[in-house]
């Protein structure tokens, strides 16, 4: 494979071709392509902000400043100097700790806009109107309604007390992606018949609009919905009726893709993909695969994408989240995909890289999710630093909002306060979202005209 021993799962790897480098006398693996700003980077959360902040230098063994964007070599050595002579500590990144726990974050280490608190920069992202272009009906419900759904139908659940049904759904002890997916069934379980899938989606529009989400893209497996033998259309139908409600009420905008699944039969993929056609310009815009990624390539289900592509239907696919790039390359390559959900380990392949980056393949970055399926070691070690400051189309979503606990707005948060994005990077990123859209490409220009003002000005300081 090619990423080689990922250890832990951060962007630190060894493999052969990786460049040898030291910062503080710490070794660090790198790609033959990095930069002076990813060595910082792997070094220390607090290392890359500092410099970015004037309090730190970077220098040569020489004593020579170095600049951020300077290219890597083999065996080269970089140290920091502070006002005091006192360097960041290696291993004091920011980020989640080995418990996976997106709420032990710690204090902000990468104060980008100076000035600016927290909470202020927090205020200003809420109020941005945004996108969630991958975020899960099943992985987004409100504990409440779980309860209240299963009291209604008589099923068992963990906890029937709303808050410890929330903890115990908020995942912190995942060991991969497959761990991640276990808590879907009990979600699951209570969305086997129409009025409750309605439900669960006006709520999770609703939900979006609180924090001023302007557009949204839900997915979601209609074949996981039918074990109650509620028909495939009804499937669609209801959600839908859920988000038009929401749009009258809120003015929320919000459109379905529908998920095949990687672990079921091709077959399986090539039904929903018909019915992802039949609802094509009725609310639904992309068709997407899901599922568990490793042993499960998507070559498999590429029959279901010929379809959806050969009726003029836009495809995205999960990848590169617990495979390396060569997942990515069979989405993009066999399947045809229009973007990429999550594409976490894609800087494994450099080729396929710059690729994605000269075609402009959206990536639905899922900052917290990757940490909690170990897709990367903590927040300061994932790659969309790499991949925005490379050019990369990127953008920031939720993926579930209740087994991860976050929101639109946490996302972008956690994005400047611990990977050193200013609050101008943040609007670009919010762009960038509105960008990707699955939208008609008049609607999008409208929409774009709309919302960039507002976001300009908001991130203005």
């Amino acid at each position: 494979m090619a990423g080689g021993d990922r250890g832990g799962g951060g962007l630190s790897v060894t493999a052969e071709g990786r460049l040898r480098v030291y910062v503080d006398d710490v070794p660090h693996d790198v790609w033959p392509w990095a930069l002076v700003r990813d060595a910082l980077t792997w070094h220390s959360e607090d290392a890359l902000a500092g410099v970015r902040r004037g309090e730190l230098t970077v220098v040569d063994q020489s004593g020579s400043p170095v600049g951020l964007d300077g290219q890597i070599a083999e065996g080269a050595r970089l140290f920091l100097r502070g006002s005091a002579g006192e360097t960041p500590e290696a291993g004091q990144a920011g980020g989640l700790p080995a418990s996976a726990d997106p709420e032990a974050e710690g204090e902000a280490s990468a104060v980008a806009d100076e000035g600016l608190s927290e909470e202020e920069v927090r205020d200003r992202i809420h109020a941005m109107p945004k996108t969630d272009l991958h975020v899960h009906l099943d992985g987004s419900l409100r504990p409440s309604t779980i309860v209240e759904l299963a009291d209604e139908h008589g099923i068992s659940l963990p906890a029937t007390d709303p808050e410890a049904l929330g903890e115990y759904m908020f995942v912190k002890d995942a060991r991969n992606l497959e761990d991640y997916l276990a808590r879907f069934g009990v979600t699951l379980s209570v969305m086997q018949h129409s009025e409750a899938i309605e439900r669960i989606a006006y709520e999770l529009c609703e939900d979006a609009a609180a924090e001023n989400v302007r557009y949204m893209e839900i997915r979601y497996s209609p074949i996981l919905l039918t074990a109650e033998r509620l028909p495939l259309p009804e499937t669609v139908e209801a959600p839908l009726r859920g988000m038009r409600r929401a749009r009258e009420e809120f003015g929320i905008d919000a459109s379905l893709i529908i998920c095949g699944i990687r672990n079921m039969e091709a077959d399986v993929s090539r039904d929903l993909a018909d019915l992802t056609i039949a609802y094509k310009n009725r609310g639904v815009v992309a068709f997407d695969l899901a599922g568990a990624e490793y042993n499960y390539p998507a070559k498999k289900h590429k029959n279901a994408f010929y379809m959806v592509r050969n009726a003029n239907v836009n495809a995205t696919i999960h990848a590169g989240e617990a495979y390396g790039p060569e997942s990515i390359h069979q989405a993009l390559h066999y399947c045809g995909a229009h973007r990429i959900g999550h594409g976490t380990r894609l800087y494994e392949g450099p080729d396929l890289m710059q690729f994605v980056n000269d075609h402009r393949i959206p990536l639905e970055i899922c900052l917290t999710s990757n940490v909690q399926t170990r897709a990367v070691k903590d927040f300061a070690s994932h790659p969309v630093r790499l991949y925005f400051d490379r050019g990369l189309v990127v953008s920031l979503n939720t993926d579930n909002r209740l087994m991860s606990g976050t929101t639109v707005t946490k996302e972008h948060l956690r994005a400047w306060k611990h990977l050193g994005f200013t609050l101008d990077e943040i609007a670009e990123l919010v762009l960038n979202g509105f960008r990707s859209a699955f939208l008609h490409h008049a609607e999008k220009e409208a929409l774009l005209a709309e919302v960039e003002p507002e976001i300009r000005r908001l991130a203005a300081t």
